[in-house]
């Protein structure tokens, strides 16, 4: 029997192919820390990481409600609602932009909250989290939960044991989906996705010009159920080149392209794991 309500399962069913795993890839970074692309080139933008395999994307509203629907036909739409911009006083203090209706009148297939746990504001954060959960629930929308270790009360942003506790409040307080920062070393990425009840995707990495590739594949050796990857797919001087990349190593199967409903794979454990990897 699944977890979800009919609505949240159908809705779910859009968000990646039945093999249970998810290519994201946000597009929200403008609201923050300005324009990613010139205005001229944002639909093309979105046009070339549909074309490119990705599951969803992730916009806000605004940005969202100027796309062409034609754009989004083979992909799905994520609506973020947290915000905050590089100019204020504390850029981790996330508050609401948008609700869960906005979202549904956008015709959205899902909707997204960041939370920075170690925060000045880690409270109200938390609080927005399980207020849009119970939302979701109610109107059988799914939510996927950006959550991290950041603020002044974080030494180490990518301990495995403080990641697998942040994937846990996202779970506990109602997330159908989770997106967190990469583990140092990635493959205890294994101890963070084995201690969750919900798929974890990982962020994209750091932007040091690592091999993005060889990085996608360590992360889901290590049992992360997805990517969720931005500045280095919109960064890149061809983006649909790098979402088609990264597609054909999250989807190994040409029958990705089918829709249907999810099936999330049992988690390896992280002994299986790191000792098939070595």
């Amino acid at each position: 029997m699944s977890r979800w309500s009919p609505g949240k399962s159908l809705r779910i069913s859009r968000l990646g192919p039945p093999d249970g795993r998810f290519l994201f890839v946000p597009m929200d970074h403008s609201l923050a820390d300005g324009p990613i692309v010139c205005e001229r080139r944002f639909h093309e933008l979105v046009q070339q990481v549909s074309a490119g395999g990705a599951d969803a994307v992730v916009l806000h509203k605004g940005r969202a409600r100027g796309l062409d629907p034609r754009v989004l036909q083979d992909t799905a739409l994520v609506v973020h609602l947290s915000g905050s911009t590089s100019h204020a006083p504390d850029a981790d203090a996330k508050i609401l932009v948008g609700s869960v209706e906005d979202a549904l009148t956008l015709g959205a297939d899902a909707v997204s909250v960041h939370v920075n746990v170690g925060s000045d504001t880690e409270a109200e954060q938390l609080a927005d989290l399980g207020a849009v959960a119970g939302a979701c629930d109610r109107w059988g929308l799914p939510l996927f939960a950006m959550i991290y270790p950041r603020g002044p009360r974080i030494s180490n942003p990518h301990d495995p044991s403080l990641l697998a506790h942040v994937v846990n409040i996202a779970a506990d307080l109602g997330a159908d989906l989770v997106k967190t920062t990469w583990s140092a070393p990635l493959g205890a990425m294994a101890d963070v996705v084995s201690s969750s009840p919900v798929p974890v995707l990982v962020a994209g990495g750091p932007a040091d010009g690592g091999d993005l590739a060889v990085y996608a594949r360590e992360a889901l050796a290590a049992g992360c159920s997805g990517l969720a990857v931005g500045r280095r797919v919109f960064g890149h001087s061809d983006p649909r080149a790098a979402v088609q990349e990264l597609a054909a190593i999250v989807h190994p199967t040409p029958s990705h392209t089918g829709r249907g409903p999810a099936e999330f794979p049992s988690r390896p454990s992280p002994s299986r794991v790191l000792a098939g990897s070595r």
